[in-house]
């Protein structure tokens, strides 16, 4: 039942209907109007440098917390860029991770190299961007073994589902994960992460991988370094033990992130 109304929830958002923000919204009027009539008593009082102008409604933010301190993209952009700093590589390239999240952390301190499908029309200082489909059959030449050091954040599971113009293709994800693979030198680091849970697609969203899974395809080709995973309060578990009731049960997730650090062999 949870699901369907999730499902439900999301389908609404999708057209534009917030049910949440409607709810805040109405929730918040009596008071946007009360402060108004406050603050325009108060103006007769002292001195007016500041006049009326248009109203800009913003009602149900009396009710948020300071900010989102969880979530995936909140906690993976954080500890990934730790580790990047920390580790201090020669060259770092990134492969569709969110520009105004991971991307921007990491130019606050270094240059980055961006592969993303999609156009980056503005300039960004620390921001080198390529345009490219890492689906294609083989990466370009002068991309292979190009970086010491390579992040691909909450993108693999989007790859070959047409939801950012890309063509369909079932097989998108493992063509990805091979040029990933082509890109990074030997010993290497990838910071890698994607939605954990039951293995299944959520069309056209995105594919959610079972750890199991994962470990099967990593086995032989990177060195698991660290593990740490979002579970599905948006709570993060720092390195933690991979185990085989965890993996067993997706470390407890529906829809969780897993956020690998590996070294390729």
């Amino acid at each position: 039942m949870k699901r369907w109304l999730q499902g439900i929830y999301s389908l609404l958002v999708t057209f534009g209907i917030d049910p949440r923000k409607t709810l805040y919204s109405v929730k918040g009027l009596p008071g946007y109007f009360w402060d108004f009539w406050q603050l325009k008593s108060q103006k007769s009082s002292t001195e007016r440098v500041f006049h009326f102008g248009r109203l800009y409604p913003c009602l149900g933010e009396r009710y948020a917390e300071s900010g989102a301190a969880k979530g995936h993209y909140f906690h993976q952009d954080l500890l990934v860029a730790r580790r990047i700093y920390a580790n201090n590589p020669r060259t770092h390239v990134d492969v569709g991770s969110r520009v105004d999240g991971f991307v921007a952390h990491i130019a606050s301190f270094r240059q980055i190299h961006v592969i993303d499908i999609r156009p980056l029309p503005t300039a960004i200082p620390n921001v080198r961007f390529m345009q490219a489909d890492l689906m294609e059959t083989d990466v370009a030449v002068d991309l292979i073994d190009y970086c010491d050091s390579l992040s691909c954040l909450h993108a693999i599971e989007h790859f070959g589902l047409g939801r950012y113009g890309d063509p369909v293709n079932y097989d998108g994800y493992l063509l990805g994960l091979s040029n990933l693979q082509r890109i990074l030198k030997r010993s290497g680091k990838l910071y890698f992460s994607v939605p954990i849970g039951p293995q299944r697609i959520e069309f056209n969203a995105h594919r959610i991988f079972s750890v199991n899974y994962l470990l099967q395809y990593f086995d032989g080709k990177y060195q698991i370094d660290s593990f740490s995973f979002v579970d599905d309060q948006g709570d993060l578990h720092e390195n933690t033990p991979i185990t085989t009731s965890g993996i067993k049960s997706n470390f407890g997730c529906l829809y969780g992130c897993g956020i690998f650090e590996m070294t390729k062999l």
